[in-house]
C-alpha cells in the first residue's frame, strides 16, 4: 500500500519538505533583502484583510515566469497561483513600483562602482521581438523581417537601463528614439551626450539630430561601423548596449514579445535589470 503525504513530513528526524520553493529563479535571502525594503508595505490603518500571499513567494513567482518562460497558467503549484501573481505584477506595474524599484537600484549600482547615481552619457538602440500573437501595437520591421514589437532601450555607460519604450516594429527607428528621448532631460539632467549608430543618422534624415538639440538639448553622435571589415566587429559605445541586450536574453520570457500590453512588456524589462541588480547588490553585500 503507497500513502501520500500531503504537507510537512519527516524522515529520521529530517524535513522532507521545503516550506519556501526554491527554483534557479527564486532569490536568494540577499537579494530580497535589497529588494524588500523599496516595495509598497500594506498599511493596517486602511483596513482590508491581511496579505494572503508573502510579497516575496509573489517575486519569486513573476521571476519564473520571466527566466523560465512559460505561460503564467503553468506556474508550479508550491508558488503563489497564477492569477494572484498576475494581479500583483499587473497592479505594480500600473501604480509604476516596478519603476521605482528599477531607477531606485539602479543609483546604487552606479554608486557602487564609484559613478555618479545621474548618468550624463547613454547609449540608444532597438531590438524587434517576434510576436505570434495579435496584441497591442504589433506591426511589421521590413528591415529584419519580423512582426512583431521593437523595444528601444536608453542605457548608460554601465549598461543599466535608463528607459525602456516597447512600440510596434513598423515604427521606424528615428521616429522610435524620439519615443525614448522625449522628456529624458527631466528624468536624467546631466545626460547631454547619446551614441547610436547609423540607421538613427543617414544622409536622407538627418532630422533627430536637429530634433534632439532643439527640444532636448541632447548631442547625437553616431558610431559608423567599418564598411572594410566584413562580418561581426565590435564598435565602440555600441557594445554597451548589445550587451545588455544579451543580459535580456538570459530571460527566455523575453526571447519573444509574449505580453499583451506595451506597458507589460516594459515591465518584463526592468524586472529582468531588477534581478540583475539585485544580484549585484548582494554579491558586494556578501563580499564585504
Amino acid at each position: 500500500m503507497i500513502f501520500v503525504v500531503w504537507g510537512p513530513a519527516k524522515i529520521a528526524g529530517m524535513c522532507v519538505c521545503s516550506c519556501k520553493p526554491s527554483y534557479d529563479s527564486s532569490l536568494t535571502d540577499a537579494q530580497w533583502a535589497v529588494i524588500e525594503p523599496l516595495l509598497p508595505v500594506r498599511d493596517p490603518r486602511r483596513g482590508g484583510r491581511s496579505l494572503k500571499f508573502p510579497r516575496r513567494l509573489v517575486v519569486d513567482t513573476v521571476l519564473y515566469v520571466l527566466v523560465s518562460g512559460c505561460a503564467w497558467r503553468l506556474v508550479p503549484h508550491d508558488l503563489v497561483p497564477w492569477d494572484a501573481a498576475y494581479r500583483w505584477f499587473r497592479a505594480w506595474t500600473a501604480d509604476r513600483t516596478w519603476d521605482r524599484v528599477h531607477d531606485a537600484l539602479r543609483e546604487r549600482v552606479r554608486a557602487a562602482e564609484g559613478r555618479n547615481p545621474q548618468p550624463s552619457a547613454a547609449m540608444l538602440d532597438s531590438q524587434s521581438a517576434r510576436s505570434h500573437q495579435g496584441r497591442q501595437a504589433i506591426g511589421y520591421d521590413a528591415g529584419t523581417r519580423v512582426r512583431g514589437r521593437k523595444r528601444h532601450l536608453l542605457v548608460d555607460t554601465c549598461g543599466l537601463v535608463s528607459r525602456a519604450v516597447v512600440h510596434s516594429a513598423s515604427v521606424q527607428d528615428r521616429a522610435g528614439a524620439k519615443l525614448v528621448l522625449a522628456g529624458v532631460r527631466e528624468l536624467f539632467p546631466q545626460v547631454g551626450l547619446v551614441w547610436v549608430d547609423g540607421g538613427y543618422v543617414n544622409v536622407v534624415d538627418v532630422g533627430l539630430v536637429g530634433w534632439a538639440a532643439a527640444h532636448e538639448r541632447l548631442e547625437i553622435v553616431t558610431v559608423p561601423r567599418n564598411a572594410d571589415v566584413k562580418g561581426f566587429q565590435v564598435l565602440p559605445r555600441r557594445w554597451v548596449v548589445e550587451r545588455t541586450f544579451s543580459w535580456l536574453g538570459r530571460c527566455r520570457r523575453l526571447a519573444r514579445d509574449y505580453e499583451r500590453k506595451t506597458a507589460h512588456a516594459e515591465a518584463m524589462i526592468k524586472v529582468a535589470m531588477i534581478r540583475l541588480m539585485a544580484a549585484r547588490l548582494a554579491d558586494d553585500l556578501n563580499n564585504r
